[in-house]
């Protein structure tokens, strides 16, 4: 939800929920400026560079479908989604209307899951591109992805365990 909220969210909404879209600012800010990420930036071709952020937060979705029986011992991804789905449903109608609508489109066409298969990353990416013009290039990066799959899983793998061990210690709070 906090890339569809401007400004701070103290006051427009609860504490846990406010906190919760700082910590996501959090997240984003350190991996915008994390090595790893600046090395997955370089992989991609200049025309696709200024989308590059966009296409690697849909990548990294991709690895950790794929592998989340290897980073979450607890449950499965289905049960996550469901437990997911059934904490965020009944506050919807208080979040802003893009994020509503995005909820629409990954519940019911149950997109964490399928992110596992890369036909739908590529599905995802063109229907992004068609909907926002400025972001066109975001189908054109799909085959940067193609092109240097085994590297971004390396960098995933390197990448995603210190954003979880910052996340344990309660480092993203910040």
């Amino acid at each position: 939800m906090a890339d569809f909220v401007r400004g701070s969210p103290e006051g427009a909404f609860s504490s846990d929920i406010a906190a919760g879209i700082r910590m996501h600012r959090r997240v984003d800010s350190l991996t915008d400026q994390h090595p790893l990420v600046t090395e997955a930036r370089k992989l991609f071709r200049d025309e696709y560079r200024r989308v590059a952020p966009i296409t690697l937060d849909i990548i990294w979705d991709h690895f950790l479908s794929r592998h989340w029986d290897k980073f979450e011992k607890h449950y499965s991804l289905p049960e996550f989604v469901s437990f997911a789905r059934r904490n965020i449903e009944p506050y919807l109608a208080s979040t802003p209307e893009k994020f509503q609508a995005l909820n629409n489109i990954l519940w019911s066409q149950n997109l964490l899951i399928r992110y596992a298969d890369m036909s739908c990353i590529a599905n995802v990416l063109q229907s992004m591109a068609r909907t926002r013009p400025k972001l066109s290039a975001l189908a054109g990066s799909y085959q940067d992805i193609e092109n240097h799959y085994l590297d971004f899983e390396t960098l995933f793998f390197q990448f995603y365990p210190e954003m979880m061990v910052l996340a344990s210690n309660k480092r993203l709070l910040g």
